[in-house]
């Protein structure tokens, strides 16, 4: 059985079984590759962007003698799939931002699709505005550390009427939020006092229109967090 992150172990926890995935940037395939040794995946897309990724990811797959169950596709982003190819799309290991560009620029691959399993390193604000605005919800989140750092999963279904999230919930987490784990605390302890350091700075800057509005964007941020874990 091949060995893999703590953080992608709890990724596969939410694919269904026998489900069809794609995996996009898929670093080594290592999540295929578990997942289908585990019996949860059915069949796997293993894409990459660039070449030497790709031919990690190809030779790990044979390796393990996995190919009649995954294969290895190079492309960019959803360019590797195709619409009712797959259930599931996995996205980890990346910024908030890029996996929310990644599937704007994709969008046309996702019909079929049922489940997204997103799994940032940063900015996962930015995936949850871009799931309220493309007609998918969140049914479960979480949060989990691993070699000091902080990671959040999100999983999201289609939704033609999703709920709109407040801005905290947007930020934070509606899940994330309820279940106010030690590790969710530790996290935004840690951005909360960043936060306040850089407004301290702000304070001593020579005034001016954006430093006055990037002040108050923290101060809200700062609100939001000492609501969420007091």
């Amino acid at each position: 059985m091949i060995a893999i992150s703590k953080r992608l172990e709890k990724v596969t926890t939410y694919i269904p079984e026998g489900a069809t995935i794609a995996d996009i940037g898929s670093d080594h395939a290592y999540l295929p590759c578990y997942g289908v040794q585990k019996g949860i995946i059915r069949h796997a897309v293993a894409g990459e962007v660039n070449k030497g990724p790709f031919d990690s990811a190809l030779s790990q797959v044979k390796a393990l003698g996995l190919e009649d169950q995954i294969e290895v596709r190079m492309g960019d982003g959803l360019e590797v799939i195709s619409a009712h190819e797959v259930s599931v799309v996995v996205i980890a290991g990346m910024g908030g931002q890029l996996i929310s560009n990644i599937l704007t620029r994709g969008k046309d691959r996702l019909p079929g699709v049922e489940r997204l399993v997103l799994q940032p390193n940063m900015g996962a604000k930015f995936i949850r505005e871009w799931l309220e605005v493309n007609g998918w919800v969140l049914v479960n989140e979480s949060i989990l550390e691993e070699d000091e750092k902080i990671y959040e999963i999100l999983v999201a279904k289609r939704s033609k009427n999703p709920e709109k999230l407040t801005e905290a919930e947007k930020l934070l987490g509606p899940f994330l939020i309820q279940e106010k784990s030690e590790t969710f605390k530790k996290k935004w302890k840690r951005e909360k006092n960043n936060w306040e350091r850089i407004v301290r700075q702000l304070q001593q800057a020579i005034p001016s229109d954006e430093i006055t509005k990037r002040k108050n964007e923290l101060e809200k941020k700062i609100e939001f967090v000492t609501e969420a874990i007091k």
